[in-house]
């Protein structure tokens, strides 16, 4: 279920939206609008989830025409889940690293899959999304420290640990840091990579001590939503902390 969009800054929204990952929670894909290039949206939830996006943006007055590009931060299943039926309908770019281009496009099963020799033994859905997970073709593969020329200068940085590839998104010039799942929040508190999902937990703590060398107002977790009070002092707090 789609909640109204969250207005972080003028140029940045939060999409919250309902989702069961095991159990119920919200999820929180950003956009950043530019009138001169359109639309991005940064990550797509889980399989099935793009009507609840279009009914996001519907609410902003969008549709998937507005959407020229679409980064991901990485590939695990609530964050690609929805990419090809979004790129069907938009035709939006697909940006993200060189790590996560593979597991984006197919070409090898996610990350943090099972042992392939486990596969028989596992429920036929998890099998079918293991033998055939969401997948497009990468348009664009983003470099660390590469500032796209929209909204005033979005750079990206890369933060893995959660993942190999990961990427984090700063938009400059309204200083919000979007971080996929580089750190999680819970009620306005940030926290540290969430470690039973983090792949190699001392990358992801590097990760996070370079995000805190940001100049952030806001910061926004793909699981937890927006941080806005002491966003510096939270940031070198959980940098300590990782």
């Amino acid at each position: 279920m789609t909640l109204d969009p969250v207005q972080l800054s003028p140029h940045v929204y939060a999409l919250p939206i309902h989702a069961n990952l095991g159990s119920p929670t919200t999820i929180f894909p950003a956009l950043i609008l530019d009138e001169a290039h359109g639309a991005t949206l940064i990550d797509t939830g889980i399989p099935g989830m793009e009507n609840d996006l279009l009914a996001a943006l519907q609410s902003l007055g969008l549709g998937w025409s507005d959407v020229k590009r679409i980064i991901i931060t990485h590939h695990d299943l609530d964050h690609i889940g929805s990419l090809p039926a979004i790129v069907a309908a938009s035709g939006a770019e697909v940006l993200t690293s060189a790590g996560e281009l593979p597991y984006v496009q197919g070409e090898q099963p996610p990350q943090k899959a099972p042992p392939r020799e486990t596969w028989p033994s596992l429920p036929p859905q998890r099998q079918a999304m293991l033998n055939n997970p969401p997948n497009t073709p990468v348009t664009q593969v983003l470099e660390d420290g590469e500032v796209l020329p929209i909204a005033g200068g979005v750079k990206i940085v890369f933060t893995p640990g959660h993942t190999a590839g990961h990427l984090s998104v700063y938009v400059q010039q309204e200083g919000v840091l979007i971080t996929g799942d580089a750190l999680v929040s819970e009620e306005g508190q940030l926290q540290g990579p969430a470690v039973p999902h983090t792949a190699d937990m001392e990358e992801a703590m590097r990760s996070a001590q370079k995000l805190a060398q940001l100049p952030a107002l806001t910061v926004l977790t793909y699981h937890g939503g927006a941080v806005t009070q002491d966003t510096a002092l939270q940031l070198t707090r959980v940098a300590g902390n990782t």
